[in-house]
């Protein structure tokens, strides 16, 4: 049964249309002789045929047509990589391929662990307000000034800063958060949701396996499975120089890595 089945019939229509119609105009860009196939001369239209992507695909003819036809049919996370590598997608054509077949894609940010890209450690250093960046593994790549004094030092004060070993095994995190264990009980939540598909990569299996030895409280909340969204709300500090401070928090997905996150501290004023 098609996983669409809960939307609104107008809705799962126009997006199977919609699929459909990108796959006819990718595989018209596609060129036979790039998989080496014959180009032939009695070809109607440019690119691939149906019958080709399929093929290329492991899939019958019978089922990639359907999906271009736009017909109610499942279309599974292997079958969406296979579409991609076969139509020669970019990452965003990619992206927007699993989009419009509500999967995931199970290679999601694994091409991307790379160093952020120029300037835009810069950017953030022109934040006024306190402002870092994670990547999926939750490591600070970037951090402004402000974020610096109202953590007393963290994250320059660790050789790889990341901000779970921060909250579960650095004493003074502690100190600095209001309602700590609440807080904390949260973050495994959200850290489980944002790994997602990638909890097996060998980094986060690391950061895991590490608080899980270090920190009985995460090693609980963790076996507990559960998630929630990294929202934002109120988040409040007891900074040993000023006292209590409260920020709102904004989180931002980039679009330069989709497996980073700025985060913001806007003064709750």
């Amino acid at each position: 049964m098609s996983t669409s089945s809960s939307l609104p019939e107008s809705a799962a229509a126009l997006r199977r249309k919609t699929l459909g119609k990108f796959l006819r105009e990718a595989r018209a860009h596609v060129q036979p002789q790039d998989w080496g196939l014959p180009s032939g001369t009695r070809r109607r239209t440019p690119g691939l045929r149906r019958e080709e992507v399929a093929q290329l695909c492991a899939i019958s003819v019978t089922w990639y047509t359907w999906i271009e036809q736009g017909r109610d049919v499942s279309i599974s996370p292997t079958v969406c990589a296979r579409l991609a590598k076969a139509l020669q997608l970019s990452r965003a054509e990619r992206q927007y391929l699993f989009e419009l077949a509500e999967c995931t894609d199970p290679e999601a940010g694994t091409a991307e662990l790379k160093p952020l890209p120029q300037g835009l450690s810069d950017c953030v250093d022109h934040i006024v307000a306190p402002a870092y960046i994670l990547d999926r593994s939750w490591n600070v790549l970037a951090r402004n000034a402000a974020l610096v004094e109202l953590f007393n030092g963290w994250p320059d004060n660790s050789s790889k800063p990341n901000l779970l070993r921060y909250i579960f095994a650095d004493p003074a995190a502690r100190q600095l958060v209001v309602d700590w264990e609440r807080r904390a009980q949260r973050v495994v939540a959200e850290f489980r949701a944002d790994v997602g598909v990638h909890v097996d990569e060998p980094e986060v299996r690391a950061v895991v396996a590490e608080l899980q030895e270090q920190s009985q409280i995460f090693a609980q909340w963790w076996g507990r499975q559960m998630v929630t969204e990294r929202e934002g709300g109120v988040r409040e500090f007891s900074h040993p120089g000023s006292g209590i401070r409260a920020y709102q928090q904004f989180t931002f997905r980039l679009a330069v890595r989709s497996d980073c996150k700025l985060v913001m501290l806007l003064p709750n004023t």
